[in-house]
C-alpha cells in the first residue's frame, strides 16, 4: 500500500542497483533472511521484505543506467525540482533526474559537495517502511566535515526550517544526529575520508546499517556467500561490521540491541 511521506527531509526508502538481480536475491536472502516480490516496474526490479514489511527496492540494471553497484538512501522532499536546484546551488551534483514514475512520484540521484551520493523522492512511499530494527537500523554519513555536511543537507532537505513535518538535526556526542519525530534515524560523522581514496569505505558516502540478531553468524554467512569484510573500519556508534557484497555494494551489519535504544 502506498501512503504519503509524512516527515519532510526524512529517509523514506532504500534502493540497491546491481548487475544481477537473482544473485543479489540469493545473497541478501541468505544473509538477512529477506524474501522478495515483484515491484511492478518490470522483471528487473523487486521489493525486498523482512517479516512481511518492505525493506528496499532492488534493480538489476546498474550497467544499463551507468550507475555504480551501491545502496542508495532516499530522502523525502515536497518538490524534486526545487530540491535538485538547491543541490546545485550549494555545490552538489545531479546524476539522474528528476525522473517521473506514474502514479508513484518523482526521483533524482544526486551527490553532496564532498561526493556522497543520495536520492531525492517526491511522492508516495510504501506503508510499513521506516528506519528501525526491521528495515534499515539507521543511516550513517561518513564525511570529512559533519558540520559542513549538516549545513548542506539542512538547506537541501529543509532540516533547518523547524516547521511541523520536518526533521531536525542536533549536535550530540561529537556527531550530528538527524531525528524524525524524536527518533534518531541518521548520523553524520566526521572522519578520515578522501574523494579519491583507494579503499571504497574511505570515500565520503552514506552507509546503510541493518540489525541482525547474531552479528557473528550473519557476518559468517555473508563471507561464505562471497562478501568482503572491512574489519579495520572503526565503528562510530555501537558495534558493527562493514561488508561489500559480491557485486560491490557496501553495507553494515549491527548487532540487534538487547534493550530498546532511547534513540
Amino acid at each position: 500500500m502506498l501512503v504519503t511521506a509524512e516527515v519532510r527531509g526524512a529517509p523514506c526508502w532504500l534502493s540497491l542497483m546491481t548487475h544481477d538481480l537473482a544473485a543479489a536475491q540469493r545473497f541478501y536472502g541468505a544473509v538477512l533472511g529477506w524474501t522478495f516480490r515483484p515491484a511492478g516496474l518490470g522483471s528487473a526490479f523487486c521489493v525486498a521484505e523482512a517479516d512481511g514489511l518492505p525493506v528496499a527496492g532492488i534493480g538489476g540494471i546498474a550497467g544499463e543506467l551507468a550507475v555504480p553497484v551501491a545502496w542508495t538512501a532516499y530522502f523525502s522532499v515536497d518538490d524534486a525540482d526545487r530540491a535538485v536546484a538547491r543541490v546545485r546551488e550549494r555545490g552538489g551534483t545531479v546524476g539522474v533526474g528528476p525522473v517521473s514514475y506514474p502514479l508513484h512520484g518523482r526521483a533524482a540521484l544526486v551527490a553532496d559537495r564532498h561526493g556522497a551520493s543520495f536520492g531525492l523522492w517526491e511522492g508516495s512511499v510504501l506503508a510499513g517502511w521506516s528506519v528501525g530494527s526491521t528495515s534499515p537500523a539507521w543511516l550513517e554519513l561518513r564525511t570529512r566535515d559533519a558540520f559542513d555536511a549538516a549545513l548542506f543537507y539542512g538547506e537541501v532537505l529543509e532540516w533547518a526550517e523547524q516547521t511541523p513535518g520536518c526533521c531536525e538535526a542536533f549536535y550530540e556526542e561529537d556527531q550530528v544526529v538527524l531525528r524524525a519525530e524524536g527518533l534518531a534515524v541518521a548520523r553524520l560523522n566526521s572522519g578520515h575520508v578522501e574523494a579519491a581514496a583507494e579503499k571504497p569505505y574511505e570515500r565520503p558516502r552514506w552507509l546503510i546499517h541493518f540489525h541482525v540478531p547474531d552479528l557473528a553468524s550473519a557476518t559468517h554467512r555473508a563471507l561464505a556467500h562471497g562478501a568482503t569484510a572491512f574489519p579495520d573500519l572503526p565503528a562510530t556508534h555501537g558495534t558493527g561490521v562493514t561488508l561489500r557484497d559480491p557485486q560491490g555494494a557496501l553495507f553494515t551489519l549491527d548487532q540487534t540491541p538487547t534493550t530498546k535504544p532511547e534513540g
